[in-house]
């Protein structure tokens, strides 16, 4: 099989658009992805495309009616919040297994403000308020209780993430919220579910990312190795059967297991990764995946967060484009939006938040239900 690479990559800045319709907001990313590599749509043999709230709505094929219809294969995807990541791995199985040579990856979502989560089947007693919630906020409240209750992780631990992630916010112009967030507001900002504040909370945004994605020998051929990526990994995990209490849902073995599985795809170990963009929907989330990653060892997360090692400039610096916390979570787009944050770095075309000499970086996506995605990339040599 054929490596393959992004040769292109790029995203809006996130935010809201209820002027545009989400065609129009994937075509744009489409548009300066293969801006980025010079290439137009005639040139794609393939398009895969995520959307979650429109999915059975061809959103794929309107995409290409803004930017040319070429008559080309389009798979439409949804898969939770590993949508985009899904889509994208798609593109990159097409192009691995020599289908295709060029295709074009598109991950777009166009959200209302509020609350996600939280719906059920329409028979039989509903769990909703009688075995606690099935909201978001909620079910990643409780995930880090029970990290709290095993490795005594504090309130303010969880709450530096959100500081963090602000912090890093600012920094990146695509984020959706650029603002720094002291310890003190975070923490004593609208409870919504604890320890979860309302600052701890991913921000429902509108967004669309795109990729382009060719095997090594177009690649080598268009003259586009240069600024490549390679995509060293590219896994795709369920929840495996477990013998639990199924009351809540588990957020941490999908993405332990896919963890396990792309770090053997890569040959790599999680010490030789430079650079983490992971799922961060709630600050409780991104501690737990810290040792889902094998950033850290199991009950070592706050101490990581405490010693600054995920910040920038730290010994692995996670979500430095601000994270869903503050560059928002447009569930379709989040996947690709991920790889192109991290594509970014590994170029050397981050700007202020460049995290030097980033050579290898890990994106993470998870949507429960569940469906983990992650991705390890590496700058083409």
């Amino acid at each position: 099989m054929t490596d393959a690479y992004i040769v292109g990559v790029d995203m809006i800045k996130f935010g809201r658009f209820p002027d545009k319709t989400v065609p129009q907001l994937g075509a744009e990313a489409a548009l300066m992805a293969l801006d980025d590599c010079g290439l137009q749509i005639q040139d794609m043999e393939a398009l895969y495309c995520g959307n979650l709230g429109q999915a059975s709505a061809m959103v794929g094929q309107r995409v290409l009616q803004e930017i040319g219809q070429t008559g080309i294969p389009v798979v439409n995807v949804s898969n939770a919040c590993a949508t985009g990541a899904t889509a994208f791995r798609e593109a990159w199985a097409s192009v691995k297994a020599g289908l295709y040579d060029c295709v074009l990856a598109v991950g777009v979502e166009q959200m209302g403000k509020g609350l996600l989560g939280g719906a059920g089947g329409k028979t039989g007693i509903p769990k909703e308020g009688l075995l606690g919630s099935g909201t978001m906020p909620a079910v990643f409240a409780e995930a880090g209780m029970e990290h709290a209750r095993k490795h005594g992780t504090t309130f303010e631990q969880f709450a530096k993430v959100s500081v963090k992630n602000h912090h890093h916010s600012t920094l990146n112009p695509k984020a959706m919220y650029q603002i720094e967030t002291p310890l003190e507001e975070v923490m004593n900002a609208e409870m919504i579910s604890y320890p979860n504040t309302k600052l701890m909370c991913s921000v429902n945004v509108d967004g669309s990312a795109a990729a382009v994605i060719c095997s090594e020998s177009k690649a080598k051929e268009l003259g586009l190795m240069k600024r490549a990526i390679k995509v060293r990994a590219s896994v795709l995990t369920s929840d495996p059967w477990q013998e639990r209490d199924l009351v809540m849902p588990d957020v941490n073995s999908c993405t332990r297991k896919a963890a396990k599985a792309a770090y053997e795809m890569a040959g790599i170990g999680p010490e030789d990764v430079d650079l983490v963009e992971l799922h961060d929907c709630f600050a409780t989330a991104e501690i737990l995946h810290y040792e889902n990653l094998g950033l850290c060892g199991d009950g070592e997360a706050g101490k990581l967060i405490d010693d600054g090692d995920v910040a920038l400039g730290g010994r692995i610096p996670v979500n430095v484009s601000g994270g869903l916390l503050s560059k928002g979570h447009p569930l379709g787009a989040t996947g690709i939006a991920n790889i192109y944050e991290v594509s970014t770095h590994l170029r050397g075309e981050a700007g202020a938040r460049q995290v030097e000499g980033a050579k290898i970086g890990l994106t993470h996506v998870i949507g429960l239900g569940s469906a983990c995605g992650i991705h390890v990339l590496e700058k083409a040599s």
